[in-house]
């Protein structure tokens, strides 16, 4: 965590204030939070899905995750407003970084048939969405403890104005983006 966050410190500025040209040290992009969703649609019907979803969330992030609920009512789903249907948790600071170096070196390269993650999932604004389908890829899961295989969403929020700022500080993170 704290070798990250080094890392970042001296090798990140140095390379994207070369390629950029930036004039001051504050203007470099940074990773602002890293915010991981995951989406219960089971959970309306049963209330146990939505606790082992947040037990898993809570091992991969190392903090306890919000529970989301449904904004409107929508009855093709038996869905009604203020029902739990997901969590969530965003991390900053030490956790954040921690969990981006877990996420890159150790889980990425555990997902079967990997050939690097989407280079055009980005916002125009700079920010990288990624979507795991199975909870299984990272190293803390236990697989025997998992009832049922669950994707998630990992957005990246970063400062940067453009997609390739942004592009350029997740390549120097070491994001295995697919050629």
């Amino acid at each position: 965590m704290a070798r990250l966050k080094d890392f970042y410190l001296n090798d990140i500025v140095a390379g994207m204030t070369k390629k950029f040209g930036y004039k001051n040290v504050m203007e470099v992009p940074k990773i602002d939070k890293i915010v991981i969703n995951m989406g219960v649609g089971e959970a309306k019907d049963n209330a146990k899905v939505l606790e082992t979803a947040i037990k898993d969330m809570e091992i991969i992030a190392g903090q306890k995750p919000v529970v989301t609920k449904a904004k409107k009512s929508i009855a093709n789903f038996k869905l009604r407003e203020g029902m739990a249907i997901g969590c969530k948790v965003t991390l900053r600071g030490s956790k954040m970084y921690e969990f981006a170096d877990r996420l890159i070196n150790l889980s990425l390269p555990r997902v079967r048939d990997f050939r690097g993650v989407n280079p055009n999932a980005f916002d125009g604004r700079g920010n990288y969405s990624l979507g795991i389908k199975e909870q299984l890829i990272f190293p803390e899961i236990e697989y025997d403890k998992v009832d049922k295989v669950r994707g998630m969403d990992i957005i990246f929020v970063t400062t940067a104005k453009t997609d390739e700022e942004a592009r350029e500080l997740l390549t120097l993170f070491g994001m295995p983006f697919r050629k």
